[in-house]
């Protein structure tokens, strides 16, 4: 097993093209090609973690937040990110990084979130706009379905909870073939008419390549047409936040301490209790601020996240209870999500969740 094929399981979750711009996912230390004899899981890399990998034999460390975010003039050990890098390229293991790209994705931070307060109907708080692309493509009548299906399995043909999407029309599409074409149909230096169908169907932005393949290895004619266009729709299945309604509403306070043992938190700072019966709920992992305007917007009655500064809770402005439960807390499970993507793809494999607490933040 390399590095590059369990990279490339999780990254077919969570696409490094879904990350923030200021973040940094992705391989940070060592090569894609290294034989990689065990994983160990964590939320943070540090010294610690480092020589915890050492000492349980693990040479590919995956984390949820980079060690590096910005680049570095030297590498002399001054700080705690320093030693850390050196400590793993001394002992050659990788290290490798999904942050905002598992925030985003489908099954990713929020989405564990909403599972462990047991919220149901959710979606996406802020779905990303400008990742869809539309495909459109010709296809001799007979061939339709063999063209369709290809495509579907490369990923195309998804929209919210349904798959195999298309639109189909039947026309008719005219060609000549030069001295030097092989027609799969007609013949050369004659005008040939042909039964066709028009298929269009739609992709997220990371799969083109992909989708691009299958069309072209599934489909019969030499020279195959297709469309490409951007589509400025959002993505409803990949975004910041998410927002949901519990089974059956629950007292304030019954709730902010539910969450306060799931998580583990040792203290919740909160505003004002609006409403005494919690039933709609907006969350975010890790540093969610930006997105209240919208949780207001979409009527929470409480917005989970974590990292709001002071003057940001004014904020609320008595339209729905912030619960701060902590960076940290918030995404603790990102480990479970990384050890299951890893263990159910290799299953007979070495992988390890870190015993180690890299909270910086302690309460008394």
């Amino acid at each position: 097993m390399k590095v590059q094929d369990i990279v490339s399981s999780i990254e077919q979750m969570a696409p490094l093209s879904y990350q923030e711009s200021y973040d940094n996912s992705g391989l940070i230390v060592g090569d894609s090609n290294l034989k990689v004899s065990g994983v160990l899981i964590c939320l943070d890399v540090t010294e610690a973690v480092v020589e915890e990998a050492i000492q349980k034999g693990d040479n590919l460390i995956i984390s949820h937040h980079p060690i590096l975010f910005k680049g570095i003039k030297s590498l002399t050990g001054k700080s705690y990110v320093e030693r850390t890098l050196i400590l793993a390229i001394q002992h050659k293991i990788a290290i490798y990084a999904s942050h905002t790209n598992m925030d985003a994705v489908q099954g990713g931070v929020s989405d564990r979130i909403c599972d462990l307060i047991g919220l149901k109907d959710t979606r996406v708080l802020v779905p990303v706009q400008g990742d869809l692309k539309k495909l459109v493509s010709f296809v001799p009548e007979d061939y339709a379905e063999k063209v369709r299906n290809a495509i579907f399995q490369a990923g195309a043909g998804s929209i919210g909870n349904y798959d195999s999407c298309s639109f189909n029309a039947k026309g008719i599409g005219t060609f000549r073939g030069g001295e030097n074409a092989n027609p799969f149909v007609g013949e050369k230096d004659k005008l040939h008419e042909e039964s066709e169908v028009r298929i269009e169907t739609i992709f997220s932005g990371y799969r083109t390549r992909k989708v691009i393949d299958a069309l072209l290895k599934s489909h019969p004619y030499e020279e195959v047409a297709y469309d490409i266009y951007p589509i400025e729709n959002e993505n409803p299945l990949v975004g910041h936040g998410r927002i949901g309604v519990l089974e059956e509403s629950e007292d304030a306070m019954i709730f902010l301490n539910r969450i306060k043992k799931i998580f583990n938190v040792g203290c919740i700072r909160y505003t004002n209790i609006v409403n005494e019966k919690i039933s709609k709920i907006a969350v975010c992992g890790g540093s969610g601020s930006f997105l209240l305007a919208q949780a207001i917007k979409e009527e929470a009655d409480v917005f989970i996240t974590g990292d709001f500064k002071y003057h940001e809770f004014f904020n609320a402005e008595e339209k729905l209870m912030i619960a701060d439960i902590g960076h940290y807390e918030s995404e603790q499970f990102t480990r479970d999500i990384f050890y299951e993507l890893v263990t159910k793809k290799f299953p007979n494999f070495a992988v390890h969740i870190s015993e180690i607490n890299s909270n910086p933040i302690n309460y008394l």
